[in-house]
């Protein structure tokens, strides 16, 4: 019913910058919170920002001061802006959303399929 699909990965350089851009669509009534988790290999996945309906944000202490989550309502859209990237950001990212579909009555959580980031020289 609800679709999440991730762009915008790839491999840079640390210090570089990446905008990762997460678009959900389907049969969308409305959309609570967003996030982007990662996994790195071996590793569990983790937090690594989220922006509530309201645009209140949170951060993972690793992404305080390099990293800006943002949405755009109208397209069902949440973005990952990441600067100063560092080798120990190399993971598979993940976007997350609490949707309510048509019809329904409560919200669920729905994934993306995962995007690779990798940094290195």
């Amino acid at each position: 019913q609800v679709q999440l699909v991730e762009s915008g990965g790839g491999l840079v350089q640390p210090g570089g910058s990446l905008r990762l851009s997460c678009a959900a669509s389907g049969n969308i009534f409305s959309i609570s919170a967003m996030g982007w988790y990662r996994q790195a290999p071996g590793k569990q996945r983790e937090l690594v920002a989220s922006i509530s309906s309201g645009e209140t944000t949170n951060y993972a202490n690793s992404a305080k001061g390099r990293f800006t989550i943002s949405r755009d309502n109208a397209k069902n859209t949440v973005y990952l802006q990441m600067n100063s990237l560092k080798p120990e950001d190399t993971a598979v990212y993940y976007c997350n959303a609490v949707v309510r579909v048509v019809m329904a009555t409560s919200f669920n959580r729905y994934w993306g399929q995962g995007i690779q980031v990798t940094i290195s020289s």
